[in-house]
């Protein structure tokens, strides 16, 4: 057994959401480096086209396509037109999130509720759905899901975000256990607080930081590097035998 070969992506296909910034651009390209064939999405195609047109500037495997995460039909489309181009799917990131609202959880509007369970949970049951069929039929894969470390202890100000972070991990235990029969393995990566746009809220905060780095054993907040490379093992046979699990990337904060 040759260690490396077992965290190669060669001849894999990844679908990547979210992956025009932050924490999804440097999954994306942590899985790009490793061999695989990523196709960037989010939801506006000018954006995934410079990321992409980045990576491959860099030589590497990459093609852009939009998909807002929120719309069935274009969750529909990104797994159809990746696997036209690509011969199928081995791989999924469901990292795509959004979090439009902060402050008291019965202040959220209706509508803004339901758009984040839209886009958190519902997304990501959908993307993994349309790919099943596809996944099986190459003999398995891997389900990444970018849940958070508000879906297991609650932050205050971002409640509504916290209830959809936590049915991810759900949704990701309950796939596990449907979808191992078929080699098809799901994981939940839990961040803390990263700096990207959609944390924004957060780390701009002084109070908040204050908390933050005052419980945080390794005495910063995260960056989007930090998630690629546990994104790569468990994308990988490295963890073939591994499936299920949630794991925590925060600094040391929750334990």
């Amino acid at each position: 057994m040759n260690i490396k070969n077992k965290f190669s992506l060669e001849n894999k296909v990844a679908i990547i959401t979210g992956a025009s910034q932050g924490i999804g651009e440097a999954i994306a390209r942590g899985l790009a480096e490793a061999g695989a064939t990523v196709v960037v999405s989010s939801r506006k195609q000018a954006a995934v086209d410079k990321v992409a047109t980045a990576f491959r500037a860099d030589g590497l495997k990459a093609t852009a396509i939009a998909c807002n995460m929120g719309a069935v039909k274009e969750i529909e489309a990104l797994v159809g037109r990746t696997i036209a181009a690509h011969g199928g799917v081995d791989i999924l990131v469901n990292n795509a999130a959004i979090n439009p609202v902060y402050g008291p959880i019965l202040k959220t509007e209706t509508a803004a509720f339901d758009k984040i369970l839209d886009v958190n949970v519902k997304g990501p049951f959908e993307l993994a759905r349309f790919a099943y069929a596809n996944m099986k039929e190459r003999g398995g894969g891997s389900i990444i899901n970018i849940s958070s470390t508000a879906g297991i202890s609650a932050w205050q100000g971002i409640g509504a975000y916290s209830v959809s972070k936590s049915a991810l991990i759900q949704l990701s235990k309950v796939l596990s256990k449907e979808l191992g029969p078929k080699g098809i393995r799901v994981h939940t990566i839990c961040p803390g607080l990263i700096k990207t746009k959609l944390s924004e809220a957060l780390w701009s905060d002084d109070k908040v930081m204050n908390q933050v780095l005052g419980s945080t054993p390794l005495q910063r907040i995260g960056a989007p590097e930090d998630l690629a490379g546990l994104a790569v093992f468990l994308a990988s046979d490295a963890s073939a035998h591994m499936t299920g699990g949630v794991y925590v990337v925060d600094g040391g904060m929750t334990g």
